[in-house]
Formats: C-alpha cells, structure tokens, sequence
C-alpha cells in the first residue's frame, strides 16, 4: 500500500510584465454582435466605442480586460 506525503507550499501570483494587457469591447445592444477585437491600448478601445456609438446609436458595451499572470513558488 503507498502513501501520500502531503505538504503546504506557499505560492505568489503576480502580473507577467512581459505578457502585457489587452482590452476588447463589446457592443451589448440586442441583435448587435459587433466587437472592437483585442487591443493592446486601453484608449483605442474606448474610442471603438465612440465611434461604434456615433454610427449606430448603441450606448451599452462590455469591457474586457486581459492580462497574464505568473505563479511562483515562495521561497
């Protein structure tokens, strides 16, 4: 029969610089599936909503923002 040694292990879990951020927008208006596609600037999507706005008169997005993230043992 074997055994399972157990033991607790702290970890950290931090942004990865090196992976960046996007940012992408949805237009939420119902029959509306336009989207901005991701974008590395915060502003550009913003201003994909501004525009998508001036044209079609949709007010209501969903922002998603995406980052990476690295765990690391604790030392």
């Amino acid at each position: 029969m074997s055994r399972a040694v157990l033991r607790y292990v702290r970890h950290t879990i931090r942004h990865e610089p090196d992976s960046g951020v996007t940012f992408e927008t949805f237009c939420v208006t119902s029959g509306c599936v336009e989207k901005s596609g991701a974008l590395e600037d915060q502003e550009a999507a913003q201003d994909w909503c501004l525009r998508h706005t001036g044209r079609t008169g949709h007010a209501l997005f969903r922002r998603v923002v995406t980052d990476h993230a690295r765990v690391t043992r604790d030392e």
